[in-house]
C-alpha cells in the first residue's frame, strides 16, 4: 500500500505503511525537493514584490494585495508554524514599508489590519484542515489495523498448493474497502475465498471480518461448498440483526466465490455468490470460469433456496493458475472508458509461479488505468504443486 498487502511471493509489502504515513497537510511539510522547494520560496517573492511595488512602482499601495497573498502561499506550501513566521513578517513588512514611504499613521493601521486579517483568516483554514486531516489519519489507521487483523496473508503454500494474494487500495488517502480473501486447508480440499462487502471503512471492515472467520471457523467442517457458504450467509445475516438500528444494516451483504482445490481429483470446484468468475490460466489462455447458475450475494437473508447457485467442477492440473479477483480488477478502465479484461490482456504470457501471475496482473491494471484506479482490488492466485515442488 499506500493500501499494498502481499504474500505468497518475494518482496512483500507493509500493509500498514499508508496509516503510519498519515495524511500531509501541505507541500512544505516534508523535505522539499524539486518543486517543492521552489514552492517554498513562493511566499517571499511575494512579499518581496510587495515591497519593490510599494517603494517604487506608480500607483500608491499597489503592493498591499501581495503582501496579504503573502501568507496565503505560506499557508499552502509551509507547515503552520512557517506559515505563522510569514504572516508575522508580513505584518512587520507593511508596517516598515508604510514608514519608509512615509504614510500617515491611519493608513498604517488599515494596511496593517488588512495584512493581519487575511492572515489570521488563511492561519485559521489551515489549522482545521490540518485537525481533518490528523482525525482522517487516525480513522484510516484504525481500519487498516483492523484489516491487518481480519485478514492476514495466507501461507505461500497450502497443502499441495502454492497461493499469491496481493491488496490494493485505490488511494493511499482512501479509508479501507472491503475486499477480502482467505485460504485455508480441510479434509476435503485446500478451500479458498474471494470476496467484496459493500461500502468502506469501518462498517465494511467489520463486515469482512464476520465473513472471513465464519469461512474460517466452517471450512475444516462443511462438507461442501454449499453448507460452507450457508454457514457463511447465517453468519452475516445474524450480524445485521445485531447492528439492526444503524443506517446501513440492511446493506451489509458481500459478494464471494468459494473454491475447493481437490488435490487428489487434480479438480476445482467453484460456488459463486453474486461475484466476478475467477478465471484459468493454462498454456498461454485465459478462460472465465463462468457459473452455471449464478447465485446472490451473501448476507441477503433470502428464503432458503431462491439464492442457491450450482456448484461447477473444472480440470486443474500442474501448471494451471486459477486467478480470483474482484470487482477493482474487471472494472479497472483506461482513459477511454476500457474495462480492464484479464483474458486478452494475459493471454499468450507464460508464468513459473503464482507470485509472478499477481505482480504482472497488478501492473498490467496499473498501465491499463495510467495509476488512476477508482477502487480497490484483490487478487489470489493458486496453482497445484508437485509433492517436492519448492515454490
Amino acid at each position: 500500500m499506500a493500501g499494498e498487502m502481499r504474500a505468497g511471493g518475494p518482496g512483500g509489502g507493509d500493509p500498514g505503511a499508508g496509516a503510519r504515513r498519515g495524511v500531509a497537510s501541505g507541500a512544505g511539510e516534508g523535505a522539499p525537493g524539486g518543486w517543492a522547494g521552489a514552492l517554498v520560496m513562493v511566499p517571499v517573492l511575494l512579499l518581496i514584490g510587495g515591497v519593490v511595488l510599494d517603494v517604487f512602482g506608480p500607483v500608491p499601495y499597489g503592493g498591499l494585495p501581495l503582501l496579504s497573498a503573502g501568507p496565503l502561499a505560506a499557508c499552502m506550501v509551509l507547515t503552520f508554524r512557517g506559515a505563522a513566521i510569514t504572516a508575522a513578517g508580513a505584518c512587520v513588512v507593511s508596517v516598515c514599508v508604510d514608514v519608509l514611504v512615509g504614510r500617515p499613521l491611519t493608513a498604517l493601521v488599515v494596511d496593517l489590519l488588512d495584512v493581519a486579517v487575511i492572515s489570521g483568516i488563511a492561519l485559521w483554514l489551515k489549522w482545521v484542515v490540518q485537525s481533518q486531516g490528523q482525525r482522517f489519519a487516525a480513522v484510516r489507521a484504525v481500519a487498516e489495523v483492523a484489516q491487518r487483523a481480519v485478514l492476514p496473508p495466507p501461507p505461500a503454500r497450502v497443502g499441495a498448493v502454492s497461493v499469491a494474494t496481493r491488496y490494493e487500495c485505490a488511494y493511499a488517502e482512501a479509508l479501507i474497502g472491503g475486499d477480502f480473501y482467505a485460504v485455508r486447508g480441510s479434509p476435503f480440499g485446500v478451500r479458498a475465498l474471494i470476496g467484496d462487502v459493500r461500502g468502506k471503512g469501518l462498517p465494511a471492515v467489520s463486515t469482512m471480518a464476520v465473513a472471513t472467520s465464519a469461512f474460517r471457523e466452517a471450512a475444516e467442517q462443511a462438507a461442501t461448498l454449499r453448507e460452507l457458504a450457508e454457514y457463511m450467509e447465517r453468519a452475516l445475516v445474524r450480524f445485521a440483526a445485531d447492528v439492526g438500528d444503524q443506517p446501513d444494516a440492511l446493506e451489509r451483504f458481500a459478494t464471494a466465490v468459494l473454491v475447493e482445490v481437490s488435490e487428489e481429483e487434480g479438480r476445482v470446484r467453484l460456488y459463486h455468490r453474486g461475484h466476478p468468475p475467477p478465471y484459468l490460466i493454462r498454456g498461454g489462455r485465459v478462460t472465465t470460469l463462468e457459473p452455471s447458475v449464478p447465485g446472490l450475494p451473501l448476507g441477503l437473508g433470502m428464503p432458503e433456496g431462491v439464492a442457491v447457485s450450482g456448484c461447477d467442477t473444472f480440470p486443474f492440473d500442474q501448471g494451471d493458475y486459477l486467478l480470483l479477483v474482484t470487482d477493482g480488477v474487471t472494472e479497472a478502465r483506461d482513459r477511454h472508458g476500457v474495462f480492464y479484461e484479464p483474458r486478452t490482456r494475459l493471454a499468450d504470457r507464460e508464468f513459473r509461479t503464482a507470485s509472478e501471475v499477481v505482480d504482472t496482473l497488478v501492473a498490467d491494471v496499473t498501465d491499463w488505468t495510467g495509476g488512476q484506479r477508482h477502487d480497490d482490488m484483490a487478487i489470489v492466485v493458486l496453482t497445484p504443486l508437485s509433492a517436492r515442488s519448492p515454490d
